[in-house]
């Protein structure tokens, strides 16, 4: 079959003025009558698919058709800010909508956008690349936004390393592995073999075994990733170095990737799910479907933000596209399912509109709830019966023989705070992802090979080791669970070894500690892995290795948990933070190679979190959602050496926004919190190359602003005499001696013309902070101040020493910080001292020791720290 197209003005479907021929076709098939008046047509038919495209331009119109063998639609803009819109069937139907304004009706189809205004810049790049491809520009749109927000991020890779607003993939540089950290020898190392993850002065851990455990990890993580962008750059024609910093080109090509990945060519989005869900880039369907999932619930959201390079781009929310789970509504949906990975919880489409954003913001809304899968009643899941909480005095944490907890931990009741918005990423049941409605899933990973073997010289690190004990995935007491994670989330459970090792009369266990009764949780810890994900598996299960207990793809967002959050995970550097916490880590570095995070993996991490806070009751706010460069040092040697990731390019603001718990001013604040904007804010930075320390990093958005000694930006930065003793601060990405970080609460010292100074580290430090473009915003809370003379500081919060009766006294060491008469600061959080003695393989035999100083976490610097608080007086 062979189609033309006459469009007859007679008829009515579209009106032309009058100076304007009919337009009819010749017997060529070619167009008449158009050259004189302007009209440029371009016409395509496809005999085997059924297809015909048209595009008409004339004199600022756009007229647009598709003809996919169920329905034909035609859209004509003006520039007159008025447009009718027929579709003729050949069937007879027609749809109609009419727009005024410029604004256009959105449709199933994903057609997006202001007809009456030409789109320009990115906008325009992502309609054009549509068009070309035959990509609903919704699905592309949307796609983009996931991976990179729509920012270029001037041709710099992501921490997975995608390049450009589609996240095309390709092998990583050479000199990302080898990132700013390295061991004492110079060798690169994975970040959380530096220092000593446990932290515990009673069982400390050998800094060489986790060195050499990194080490073989980084090369077990060098296998290159999985690319897409040299396959991108082939089907359009263009060499794919351009691909990486080149946007427009980025998004043709990314266009034409998924639309390879389509079985059948569509104009409804609901049927590219199963593209969408190749894009992902994974091998594992069930994180791929989640991928496409997330994709459609942005669809179904909308987005708009300038991006990093100052382009406005915006996706209409597009009701119509079916929440994950629902039932496809088409043909050709059928066909897409039937070729997708299971299906995933459903997803609620409802979602606050774009304009009740604040239009200077230009951010996404936050997360939309998903209501959990249905099941019947007989498989639902109910919440065990809550465990009685052991009073925190010493005590033996089981009768001697009593068997570990189950992983999972005992149940907590959900605070009301946190449940009021009804979300699906309420907890339900303590030791269950309820997404599937099925019984706990046992996905392990597999054990490496016996020719794996560990390379020349550290062989010697590892004697006595147990085999079975070093690589198993299932260690004896530890029972096969499904990951705790909120319904939204597909998340997997790769358990964390936790084995005896070493010979007879050495004997040791590792990599974390089981609880035989409910743990309080006070903090969640923000990591990231400096290193790939590849390397994970290998890591978690050793028993000689630390430990964390979530990590997070930065490709796709897929969620993993290695230790139930009941148990201590060695992840923080700080024994009494680490048995208060849960630490998440997530795919990427700090500064070198990938200075970006994916948006997949940001959303991830939100739900995550927002669903753990509400399980533990632990407050949505900076005083309680740590950084690992947050973590205070447990003595004076220990503080130099504390981490710094993930560092001033993880956007703190946004990261809130998506827990639906956004930064706000108060009226008649008496302190401050830092929030400059992040897309605007670039501070300088150098030493995101490895050889060139002093070289000046590439300008980036960063959640970070400098402080000074005196209110100028050639002032010295203020110093911080327990990171750097008698040396100056520098500019590093990697030292926070001299930076407060977004969301961060500090007393006000003083304020001079547009700058404001706030009491950091016993000193005042002062950062740039114009009405114009504030970098703060006023807040209230409670504040401390010395009730005479210096107050000392200190990084753990234990017990007096008459307070022990069974386990070893700890030594309670002051750090070098005091705080001096006058001087004021903030307080997260107010607890009474205690030390969990966990020295033994069997919990039963671990000790809490409770006492009765109580102490105030503050915000002494860049770090929480503690002071007694008999030493201050409370404000507020």
């Amino acid at each position: 079959m062979q189609l033309w197209l006459a469009v007859a003005v007679a008829a009515g479907v579209l009106t032309a003025p009058a100076d304007v021929p009919p337009l009819t076709a010749s017997a060529s098939g070619g167009p008449t009558g158009l050259a004189a008046v302007g009209w440029r047509v371009d016409l395509a038919a496809a005999d085997t698919a059924g297809r015909t495209d048209l595009t008409a331009v004339w004199r600022g119109a756009d007229l647009a058709a598709r003809d996919t063998g169920r329905q034909a639609q035609l859209a004509f803009g003006s520039s007159g800010g008025q447009a009718e819109l027929a579709a003729v069937l050949p069937g007879g139907r027609a749809d109609s909508a009419v727009l005024a304004s410029g604004r256009q009706a959105v449709r199933a189809t994903g057609q997006q956008g202001d007809l009456a205004t030409a789109a320009t810049g990115r906008q325009a790049d992502f309609a054009a690349a549509a068009r070309e491809y035959g990509v609903p520009e919704s699905v592309l749109l949307a796609v983009a936004y996931l991976e990179s927000r729509w920012d270029a991020n001037g041709g710099r890779p992501s921490t997975a390393g995608g390049y450009g607003p589609m996240h095309l993939v390709d092998a990583f540089p050479s000199d990302v592995r080898t990132h700013g950290h390295t061991s004492a020898h110079g060798e690169p190392v994975m970040g959380d073999a530096l220092g000593d993850p446990r932290g515990d002065d009673a069982r400390p851990m050998s800094a060489a075994l986790t060195e050499a455990l990194s080490r073989s990890a980084l090369r077990t993580s060098a296998e290159p990733p999985r690319t897409t962008l040299p396959e991108a750059g082939r089907l359009i024609g263009v060499d794919p170095a351009r691909l990486r910093t080149d946007p427009a080109a980025n998004i043709r090509a990314g266009a034409a990737l998924l639309a390879s990945y389509q079985e059948r060519p569509s104009a409804e989005p609901a049927d590219w799910h199963g593209a969408v869900a190749r894009y992902a880039g994974t091998d594992d369907p069930v994180a791929a479907r989640a991928f496409a999932d997330e994709v459609f619930s942005v669809m179904r959201e909308g987005a708009q933000r300038l991006t990093d390079d100052g382009h406005l781009v915006r996706l209409e929310p597009v009701t119509s596209v079916p929440a994950p789970g629902a039932e496809p509504g088409t043909a050709a949906s059928q066909r897409s399912a039937a070729t997708s990975p299971p299906a995933s919880p459903p997803a609620s489409p409802a979602t606050p509109p774009l304009a009740s954003s604040p239009p200077a913001s230009l951010v996404a809304p936050p997360l939309a709830s998903s209501p959990p899968a249905s099941t019947p009643a007989s498989q639902a899941a109910s919440p065990p019966a809550s465990s009685p909480v052991l009073p925190r005095g010493e005590q033996p944490d089981a009768p001697d023989g009593a068997s570990p907890a189950t992983p999972g931990g005992a149940p907590s009741d959900t605070p009301a705070e946190a449940s009021a918005d009804a979300s699906s990423d309420t907890p339900t049941s303590p030791a269950s992802n309820t997404a599937t409605g099925t019984s706990p899933s046992t996905r392990t990973i597999p054990s490496p090979s016996a020719d794996d073997g560990w390379p020349d010289g550290e062989s010697g690190l590892l004697a006595g080791a147990d085999t079975e004990a070093l690589w198993s995935s299932d260690p004896k007491g530890q029972p096969a669970t499904q990951a705790e994670c909120p319904p939204s989330l597909t998340c997997e459970w790769m358990p964390a070894a936790y084995k005896r090792f070493g010979k007879k009369k050495n004997r040791d266990y590792g990599n974390h500690d089981h609880l035989a009764r409910a743990r309080a949780v006070d903090y969640i810890v923000i990591h990231d892995t400096e290193g790939t994900y590849q390397g994970i598996p290998s890591l978690i299960r050793n028993p000689k290795y630390v430990s964390w207990h979530y990590t997070i793809r930065s490709r796709d967002g897929h969620v993993a948990q290695h230790v139930p959050t009941n148990d201590i995970a060695w992840h923080a550097g700080n024994w009494d933070v680490n048995t208060r916490s849960i630490g998440i880590e997530h795919e990427g570095y700090l500064a070198k190679g990938g200075a970006w995070y994916t948006e997949a993996m940001y959303r991830a991490s939100a739900r995550l979190v927002k669903y753990l806070a509400a399980k533990h009751d632990i407050p949505l706010n900076r005083a309680h959602i740590l950084g690992h460069d947050n973590v205070p040092g447990t003595t004076p040697q220990t503080v130099a050496g504390m981490h710094e990731d993930p560092g001033p390019y993880w956007d703190w603001e946004h990261y809130f926004e998506l827990m639906n718990k956004p930064l706000k001013a108060v009226k008649d604040g008496d302190s401050i919190i830092i929030r400059p904007s992040y897309a605007s804010n670039r501070p300088r930075f150098t030493g995101c190359v490895t050889t060139k320390a002093a070289q000046a990093c590439p300008a980036h958005g960063a959640s970070t602003v400098w402080l000074h000694k005196s209110p100028s930006h050639t002032a010295p930065l203020v110093t911080d005499l327990g990171k750097h003793p008698g040396k100056p601060s520098t500019y590093s990405v990697y030292d926070h001696s001299a930076r407060a970080s977004t969301g961060q609460r500090y007393a006000v010292a003083a304020r001079q013309g547009d700058w404001t100074a706030i009491w950091y580290l016993g000193q005042k430090a002062w950062f740039h902070n114009p009405a114009s473009n504030p970098t703060a915003i006023p807040a209230k809370g409670p504040l401390v101040t010395p009730l005479s003379g210096e107050v000392k500081v200190y990084g753990r919060a234990y017990p007096e020493k008459s307070a022990y009766k069974s386990a070893a006294y700890q030594p309670l060491t002051p750090l070098k910080y005091k705080i001096g008469p006058g001087q004021t600061y903030t307080v997260g959080d107010t607890i009474t001292g205690s030390y969990y003695a966990a020295n033994a393989y069997s919990p039963a035999r671990h000790v809490t020791t409770t006492g009765k100083t109580r102490y105030h976490q503050i915000q002494l610097g860049h770090r929480v720290m503690f002071v007694m608080a008999k030493d201050v007086r409370l404000i507020g």
